[in-house]
């Protein structure tokens, strides 16, 4: 046996069952005996390790199903910004932006268009984009190695940028069995579904009779479907609605991507989108989502933009920001009409905070709201934001201070409900969600506020998570699952990161395991790298697939 854990207070990620005293064993990999201390008789022995976790709960590992760690993963594979937090799964390929499938057309495109979420523009040589299919991004996660498991999901944008191109119109019928094609290569090459970026260019220039068909094809294999829908802001009610009814069209699982009510125009109306989902729910929907712990969101400067400013991808929407006429349109949409890249809502420069640069000249800006630095310089917000995206080449990064407390604890308490930190791991200050998201659940909502008891929240990290990427082998302390574990003090677990200090590791989080391989001993991060792909079994037919595991 190669590992014994005792008198740990196991968490089993049911959310159905209290705490209870246990000993565990793991060899080879996997959870081989849970033998729980009212059962009395005899006890595993014969470990080559043995750990006494007296004070501590024994969970799952936690699953992130919302994670912008596409390339950190592979340029720092010690990753502890998310190893440190108990997490062992990510699910990448957000919002309808990343890195495969693309040729060299388009990933130059991609990279800078999502510079500020990965920090890879082109001419940065930090990352060998030595793939270029789902595939042979997820083969090289496998040859190299890092610091938790990985699933991607095929990002429709992406898709797009190569079939259709940037514009603003339909697909004709041979880019539509284009984009069916590579969908489906995707899936079949292991990933578990496919991501929107409906705000985002060029995805969001996609119909919803085109995305039903792509759901379809989504179906087919038992995936997915995750978008980040058209609007947070005004309208956010029927931009879920409009997910919802596509994918039902479809016949395909939806996950709604870091699902809040934002923005003054939805204070207080979150639970006017929990009684949407739960009319989907009654009516044979297969629905789940993830929300933040945080009311801030994060994304790039550019995204602010009306959407037909974004038409043609990076270099078009330079030449547009430096035509001062242009611009003049630009910013009354912005400012007083309310651009749909500011999800309908007429922008508050007062509430966007830069982050996050690309271009070190410019890091004087990072911690400062636009408003603060127009003031500062004496000039318009718009001014300055313009300056910004141009010498920064888009690469950007911001926080959004538009969120609700109310709204944020209304969701997580839905049955729905799962976690995902949304984490950008850019920029000079990034969102402290990228580091915190996790520990804060832990801590703040579970110990502090009481919102959600401590199994419960345990289950929407865990069971849940790896019940919607039908995982059959993991978030559950059970005999056979596989040892991805975690073990942490219920009494001190905690966010160390601060908006001030962002990248702070959390407290209270001793033990993460990895197939039984501890990534994190006695609060330090070893140099294991047992992160791997996990990838869904490729097949066709409809119905629920299989996860291969590793």
């Amino acid at each position: 046996m190669d590992l014994l854990i005792r008198n740990a207070d196991v968490v089993d990620g049911s959310g159905a069952t209290a705490p209870y005293r246990a000993d565990v064993a793991v060899d080879g990999g996997r959870i081989t005996a849970v033998v729980p201390e009212s059962a009395g008789g005899s006890r595993p022995f014969g470990a080559r390790r043995v750990l006494d976790a007296t004070g501590l709960a024994l969970a799952p590992g936690f699953i992130d199903m919302h994670a912008h760690s596409d390339l950190a993963l592979l340029r720092d594979p010690d990753h502890s910004a998310k190893a440190a937090q108990g997490v062992t799964l990510e699910v990448v390929g957000q919002d309808g932006l990343s890195y495969a499938p693309v040729d060299d057309r388009t990933l130059a495109e991609v990279r800078s268009a999502i510079t500020g979420w990965n920090g890879s523009a082109p001419g940065d040589s930090s990352v060998d984009f030595d793939w270029r299919t789902v595939g042979g991004y997820l083969d090289r996660v496998d040859r190299q190695g890092t610091a938790v498991n990985v699933a991607y999901l095929v990002p429709q944008g992406s898709v797009r940028m190569l079939a259709v191109g940037w514009d603003d119109r339909p697909a004709t019928p041979l880019e539509m069995s284009e984009m069916h094609r590579l969908v489906a290569e995707g899936l079949e090459q292991g990933a578990v579904g496919m991501s929107s970026g409906l705000t985002y260019a060029p995805g969001m220039y996609a119909s919803d009779a085109e995305l039903t068909e792509l759901c379809r094809t989504v179906a087919s294999y038992g995936g997915y479907y995750c978008p980040h829908h058209r609007s947070y802001g005004k309208g956010a009610l029927e931009a879920y609605e409009e997910m919802i009814t596509l994918a039902h069209e479809a016949g395909c699982a939806l996950h709604l991507a870091h699902a809040t009510m934002n923005f003054g125009v939805n204070k207080g109306r979150a639970p006017e989108l929990t009684a949407l989902l739960d009319r989907a729910l009654a009516g044979g929907s297969d629905i789940t989502f993830d929300t933040y712990p945080y009311t801030p969101g994060c994304t790039t400067l550019v995204a602010m933009l009306p959407s037909w400013a974004s038409a043609g991808g990076p270099e078009a929407i330079l030449a547009r920001l430096s035509h001062d006429e242009t611009c003049r349109r630009i910013r009354h949409v912005m400012e007083a009409e309310g651009s749909d890249g500011c999800h309908g809502v007429p922008i508050d420069w007062e509430t966007i905070e830069i982050s996050g640069v690309s271009e070190p000249a410019l890091s004087g800006y990072v911690g400062a709201t636009v408003a603060r630095s127009a003031a500062e310089r004496g000039e318009e917000p718009f001014v300055t934001a313009r300056r910004l995206l141009i010498e920064d080449r888009l690469g950007t990064t911001i926080l959004q201070h538009v969120g609700h407390e109310e709204n944020v604890r209304h969701m997580m308490r839905h049955p729905a409900h799962t976690g995902g930190s949304d984490g950008i791991l850019q920029g000079g200050k990034p969102h402290p969600r990228a580091y915190g998201t996790f520990p804060r659940y832990l801590g703040h909502y579970v110990r502090e506020s009481g919102v959600l008891s401590l199994q419960e929240c345990v289950a929407r990290l865990t069971s849940r998570p790896a019940s919607r990427l039908r995982l059959p082998d993991r978030g559950l302390v059970r005999e056979g699952y596989r040892a991805d574990l975690v073990l942490f003090d219920p009494s001190t677990v905690a966010a160390g990161a601060t908006y001030e200090q962002p990248r702070v590791l959390p407290v209270g989080i001793p033990f993460v395991l990895i197939d039984g391989r501890f990534v994190i001993d006695d609060g330090s991060r070893t140099d294991v790298l047992a992160g791997r792909a996990v990838r869904r079994t490729p097949f066709k037919g409809g119905g629920a697939g299989g996860g291969t595991g590793k």
